[in-house]
């Protein structure tokens, strides 16, 4: 441990060689993790130094332990110390900037997400969907909360993404953004209401679901708190910072603070100067000892002498480009006039540019307060007095008027001046009473001579009265306030003699003018003269204090100002003005060298004035508590290499662990603190930005989630400088510098192909947006041999290619592990097995879809890899699906679930269908097709030959049982087969044909065994007037009819194959023997009709005339009706037959279900039936019907005309030629009959006006 320096004649140069050597001691290696880096500091900042509490050692021994005791206290005391000149060197950055500013254009990062608000998260989630929440959605909208909740909130990726820090609301809300707008495209158009409307309005609900109850009154403060390192921030927000990130306790800020004089511009414009001589110093050095680093070529060397005296050199036109105040502008001309010449940065030089006289005037500003007179008596009390003010060579202001019993004014008067030793005159008047005076009286007058030094408080000045006054003890209060211009540095009387100016020793009144950051005069001024009389350029010249020097009177304490050829001797009349004077030139001159007086001249000090006492005790305070090294420490004589490492190490720790989802970028603040330390103190860009990789690259590896780009930007401008590009200017290069980049290239390169290889776990769900882009951008980059020549575009796509390899082993290494499938495929059933896989699918496929969804736009340069990624992912599944489907018992058809789940997700993506996987599960699974439609063909041929031995013939549906259950069964096994969507067409086409081919030949077996018992169950049926058809028949007409229809779907090929023409034939064939079989079941029926028809004439034909028959009935007739009243033949037969077609017309219009053939039907029986009478009345020609005859024909014809028409049959069928003929013959039969009977018809005729009753 190094004890601060207690002597006050040390040299600086011996504790800046100390302070290097603790710095080295600590150091070791550059290429080492440094000390203070261990993470046990960078969030408790007040643990540094000894009020950190000692842990317990690993080891038992208590010797062991004896031992590492000292080290880590050693370690510890290492690492305050660093830290504490670190801070030193950061807060002059902070007080003093003039290279950075606080960058305004830097993306505004959000806040991150941790467990806790992420669990709350869920909580609210949850209570949305269990219905606890008072928000309205719809179901549209609750079941895609539903997704999110259950995908996103829920998954183990998005958990790990908050633990590392990288997750933010916005993150949050985009994902949720993104699922929605898919979805509500894929939502029907509603009229009145637009898609964005409907986003708007759910991206509301989704706000207000993730606010939840949470009091809004909290919100500003946790605004307020959180925001604040975001915004620009000031310079005491920036200490604070600091301190929290280096581990700077309050008290060591405060007296650091004060020691570095923190709050004087003047003094850290002064160090500035001091530490860029000293640079160039170093420089010029360097380049005679020819002490250089190593470099990649000799000839840098010197190049490397010109780019530090350029960055020297920029850094004074950067300090010499600030105003050295706000002030007048005087200084602005002066500022304009140096910056033209560029010789002033060339310190020492003896053409540097000379000051006139007019470039050093200064302005003033005077404030005079007149309060009050005392001793006035030579005056009335009621006369009038006032008083003038006048500054010599200005205007004249006058007070108020005031009664001479009470002269008070308070009256302040404003003056501007351009002397540094102005003459204030104050005069006393009162109004003259005399007719012919001309000017008020003069009571009394002073005569100031104020300085900016001088007291600004009121005191009584005794004023000059005339002869024979009675006042003669006249005074007056008053204050006169002369301020300090800010370029004006210090001010006062000494004595002084120099060769060249003030060649005599006297007094005279001396200002140190500060004309620009680099430009400072000391000039001697006379009263009421604002051009100096002599000045003297302080530039070059080393201020020191000195000896009393016994031949020059006047003066106490002395001082001197040397220069090569030229040497001032300065005296002044006290200590305390002399340690000011030396103090001011000091920091104009630039020196290196600090003046310390001796201890016995600082214990004589006469005045003991308030700002010596308090430096004093600063000083004192911060030697105490060993501060006093790190503040005199030399800047030039630091390894600022290393401690920036240290710095930006320790910054980066505390911006990753600070509330804001900051992926690795510093905060402005941060930056402007970084680019300051590193232009004032000289760090390369390239050691920079090597040192950011690493300790990215180090996050990045422990699991934060860093940006892509920003890691981009830095190995960009490394590889710039390496490769001699010079982004920063700097054409030098290291072989150090080249080494490490070399290291962090390779290590880089290992890291981005292990976060592509892990894309779904690094960047979940697309999380940070554009980052998975940005690293395969990045691959590239780091892929390129410079920065000229372009990596070719296969040899990145090998690399990616290899990534991708690696990332479906991980990602289905993970799924497995997730879904616990190894345990379940080593002991459970066949049918757990099954299912295990066919949820692993389902899975598989949610990662595959994922990946399309999140990931697919990022290699989008490379599709063909991606889809070899989806099939090197289905080859690791393949080993877990064989092993299940292995287990299946034979016959088993549970595994065609996984088929159609697998077939529907591939047959849709273009890159994998018919793809390696697609045509191994088509292998799989094309023998159990094969094998199913087998069996299901002998199943449903048993069924029919079964069925129809046992069929009812009740109407089941559209037809029998047995029909219903073939077509449902037909039908059914072609939707499996079209559910399949089988991917080879070839295949798919055969087994459609086949499927078509079984349809026909099923049918066919159907309508053949339908045919027979139609025409078995007609058979057995009467041919009287009492048949009535019977249900069976018409399930059977039915069962025809329905197989009509069924065959146009179950037998037909869709259009456009090539066996299209031939399979028309074959289904036609099907159509016909369906189409003829159902004209043959109703030429059938009709015979049957007819045959009733024939019964119904048979009877009629007892009558006709001439027979044996009709004359007994005739003569029967005629006896009986003399004895009794016997009736007259009735209608019996007619009305039994009309009854007969009538009930059987309403039987099949209800029961058939076909209308086209019931019209069919009733055509043909109605001309058949029409056809058969004529041919009855054809062969009775020549005979008169007899009456019954007769009357019965025209009620059987008229009715049968009329139902048929009313059914329906058309006119044409119903006035045929057969109807016409029989219609004309029973007209003249009627005719006939009317004329030879006397009794006639007895209202029953042929005309339609007849009103004959219905029967």
């Amino acid at each position: 441990m190094l004890d601060p320096s207690s002597s006050e004649e040390e040299s600086d140069e011996g504790l800046e060689e100390e302070t290097r050597d603790v710095l080295a001691a600590v150091a070791g290696s550059q290429r080492a993790p440094p000390a203070p880096a261990r993470e046990g500091r960078r969030d408790t900042p007040g643990r540094a130094g000894s009020g950190t509490a000692r842990p317990r050692s690993p080891s038992p021994s208590v010797i062991s332990e004896g031992r590492e005791e000292p080290e880590r206290q050693l370690d510890e005391e290492q690492d305050r110390r660093i830290r504490l000149q670190l801070y030193v060197f950061v807060v002059r950055c902070i007080a003093y900037p003039f290279n950075a500013k606080q960058p305004t254009d830097m993306a505004r990062r959000q806040q991150k997400l941790n467990k806790q608000q992420l669990q709350l998260l869920k909580e609210r989630f949850q209570a949305f969907l269990n219905g606890e929440t008072q928000i309205v959605a719809d179901e549209a909208f609750c079941n895609a909360v539903r997704s999110y909740y259950e995908v996103f909130l829920k998954s183990d990726r998005v958990a790990r993404m908050v633990q590392s820090g990288g997750c933010s609301a916005n993150d949050f809300r985009e994902v949720f953004k993104k699922n929605i707008e898919k979805r509500v495209r894929s939502l029907p158009e509603i009229d009145g209401l637009s898609k964005e409307t409907v986003l708007s309005s759910w991206i509301a609900k989704y706000d207000a679901i993730y606010r939840g109850e949470e009091d809004l009154c909290k919100q500003p403060n946790r605004m307020t708190l959180s925001a604040v390192s975001e915004l620009i921030l000031s310079k005491e927000q920036l200490y604070e910072m600091f301190q929290q990130i280096l581990g700077i306790k309050k008290l060591e800020h405060q007296l650091l603070y004060n020691a570095c004089q923190l709050d004087n511009a003047d003094e850290q414009a002064a160090q500035i100067r001091r530490e860029l001589d000293g640079r160039l110093q170093l420089a010029e050095k360097m380049a005679k000892e020819r002490n250089f680093p190593k470099f990649i070529a000799k000839e840098m060397e010197n190049m490397y002498i010109e780019e530090l005296r350029s960055s020297v050199n920029l850094l004074m036109a950067n300090l010499e480009s600030l105003p050295v105040s706000k002030g007048g502008p005087e200084f602005k001309l002066q500022k304009l006039k140096r910056s033209q010449n560029s010789a002033f940065l060339d310190i020492g030089d003896e053409n540097e540019i000379q000051l006139s006289k007019s470039d050093v005037v200064l302005s003033f500003t005077l404030e005079i307060v007149i309060m009050e007179v005392q001793g006035l008596k030579s005056v009335a009390p009621n006369r009038i007095v006032y008083c003038t003010m006048e500054v010599e060579g200005g205007e004249k202001l006058q007070t108020d008027q005031a009664e001479a019993s009470r002269p008070q004014w308070g009256t302040q008067g404003d003056f501007t001046t351009t002397h540094p030793r102005p003459v204030v005159k104050i005069k006393l008047f009162t109004e003259s009473t005399g007719v012919l005076a001309l000017e008020d009286k003069e009571l009394g007058r002073v005569i100031l001579y104020p300085t900016s030094n001088s007291s600004k408080s009121a005191d009584l000045h005794r004023m000059i009265v005339p002869k024979n006054s009675q006042d003669s003890d006249l005074k007056i209060k008053l204050a006169v306030r002369m301020d300090k211009p800010p370029h004006m540095k210090h001010s006062g009387y000494l004595y002084a003699l120099g060769q060249k100016v003030w060649k005599r020793w006297k007094k005279r009144y001396f200002v140190l003018v500060q004309v620009s950051q680099y430009t400072f005069a000391m000039c001697s001024y006379r009263e009421k003269k604002s051009e100096p009389q002599e000045l003297m350029q302080l530039e070059g010249y080393t201020v020191d204090y000195t000896d009393p020097h016994p031949g020059l009177q006047g003066g106490q304490m002395f001082f001197n100002a040397v220069k090569e050829g030229d040497t001032v001797i300065f005296a002044s009349d006290d200590e305390q003005d002399r340690i000011l004077w030396v103090q001011a030139m000091y920091r104009a001159t630039g020196q290196s060298y600090k003046p310390i007086p001796a201890v016995q001249t600082q214990k004589l000090n006469p005045k003991g004035g308030t700002l010596q006492a308090d430096a004093q005790l600063y000083a004192d305070r911060f030697q105490k508590h060993g501060m006093d090294e790190f503040i005199s420490a030399n800047p030039c004589k630091l390894d600022h290499a290393f401690l920036f490492r240290i710095l930006q190490k320790q910054t980066l720790d505390h911006r990753l662990n600070d509330s804001y989802s900051c992926l690795g970028w510093f905060s402005p603040g941060q930056v402007f603190v970084l680019d300051e330390y590193c232009a004032r103190y000289g760090v390369r860009g390239c050691h920079r930005h090597l040192c950011y990789l690493t300790e990215l690259m180090e996050h990045s590896e422990n699991g934060a989630v860093i940006d892509p780009t920003l890691l981009h930007y830095s190995f960009a401008f490394c590889a710039s400088h390496v490769h001699g590009n010079r982004p920063d200017g700097i054409g030098t290069v290291s072989v150090e510098e080249k080494e490490r980049f070399e290291e962090i290239k390779e290590r880089l390169s290992f890291l981005l192909e292990n976060q592509i290889s892990h894309f779904r776990y690094c960047f979940p769900f697309g999380r940070p947006e554009g980052a998975l882009k940005a690293t395969l951008s990045l691959l590239e980059r780091v892929l390129m041999k410079d920065i000229a020549t372009p990596v070719p575009a296969e040899e990145v796509k090998k690399v990616v290619r290899k990534c991708l390899e690696k990332a479906a082993l991980i990602n289905y290494t993970r799924l497995t592990e997730y879904a616990k499938i190894e345990e379940t495929m080593s002991q459970a059933t066949p049918a757990r097995k099954l299912e295990e896989v066919l949820h692993l699918a389902e899975l598989c496929i949610e990662v595959l879809q994922q990946n399309e969804e999140h990931h697919a736009e990022a290699f989008a340069w490379w599709p063909d890899l991606l889809a070899e990624h989806a099939e090197k992912f289905w080859a690791l599944f393949t080993v877990d699906m064989d092993t299940a489907l292995e287990a299946q018992p034979q016959d088993s058809w549970d595994s065609f679930p996984l088929f159609q789940l697998l077939n529907n997700f591939l047959r849709n993506d273009t890159l994998l269908c018919n793809g390696k996987f697609h045509k191994h599960l088509q292998e799989i699974f094309v023998p159990l097709v094969v094998r199913y439609v087998d069996l299901m063909e002998s199943s449903i041929a048993q069924s029919i030959h079964r069925g129809f031995e046992q069929e009812t013939w009740q109407p089941v549906n559209n037809g029998s049982a047995t029909s219903e259950d073939l077509f449902w069964k037909l039908d059914a096994l072609q939707m499996f087969v079209l559910d399949l969507h089988w991917p080879e067409q070839e295949f798919a086409q055969h087994l459609e044909q086949r499927l078509k081919l079984m349809a026909s030949d099923m049918i066919e077996a159907c309508v053949k065994r339908t045919r027979a018992a139609f025409e078995l169950k007609l058979q057995k049926a009467n041919k009287t007037t009492d048949l009535r058809i019977p249900a069976s028949v018409c399930t059977m007409f039915n069962v025809l009819v329905d197989a009509k229809k069924q065959s146009t779907k179950l037998c037909a090929l869709d259009g456009g194959q090539e066996c299209y023409s031939q399979w028309q034939q074959y289904h036609s064939k099907i159509d016909d023997l369906i189409d003829n079989t159902i004209k043959e079941i109703v030429s059938l029926l009709v015979s049957k009709f007819v045959a009733v028809l024939e019964g119904v004439l048979s009877k009629l034909s007892r009558y006709d005339e001439g027979t044996f028959f009709s004359s007994i009935l005739s003569f029967t007739v005629k006896a009986a009706a003399k004895y009794v009243d016997v009736p007259k033949p009735g209608m019996d037969l007619a009305d039994t037959y009309i009854m007969f077609v009538r009930q059987n017309q309403d039987i099949l219009r209800e029961k058939v279900n076909e209308e086209m053939y019931i019209e069919k039907l009733f055509d043909q029986w109605y001309s058949n039936s029409m056809k058969v009478i004529c041919v009855w009345l054809a062969d009775r020609l020549d005979l008169q019907l007899h009456i019954y005859q007769l009357k019965t024909l025209i009620k059987i014809v008229k009715k049968t005309y009329r139902d048929f028409r009313l059914q329906g049959v058309l006119e044409g069928t119903l006035n045929s030629k057969t109807y016409d003929t029989v219609h004309r013959r029973l007209t003249v039969e009627e005719t006939t009959a009317s004329v030879s009977e006397g009794g006639g018809l007895q209202g029953i005729t042929m005309k339609d006006s007849d009103e004959e009753e219905e029967a």
